[in-house]
């Protein structure tokens, strides 16, 4: 196990509130590279995306990079515009 890995399995440990907000924070950051990753598979700049989708290059960097706040709506919109469609999975 890494440094930081460890790291975080002790401070979750003894953080509950840092235990939160890390596997939520954690969860947004995957959310953005998957949409990042598609749209490179298809592709696309982000400008050529943002344009596709009637916005600016800055709210797609913001999606790929800071996703901690997005519209399931949004999240759609993106992926309908790459081809793809979104499955919402509750395990």
């Amino acid at each position: 196990m890494s440094d930081l890995k460890k790291y975080v399995t002790q401070r979750k440990q003894v953080d509950s509130e840092f235990a939160e907000n890390y596997d939520i924070g954690y969860q947004n950051f995957k959310i953005g590279i998957l949409l990042k990753r598609l749209r490179e598979k298809s592709g696309l700049t982000q400008e050529e995306l943002a344009l596709k989708l009637k916005t600016k290059k800055s709210v797609i960097s913001r999606i790929e990079n800071h996703s901690e706040d997005i519209k399931l709506s949004t999240i759609g919109r993106y992926a309908r515009t790459l081809g793809r469609r979104i499955r919402i999975e509750v395990v």
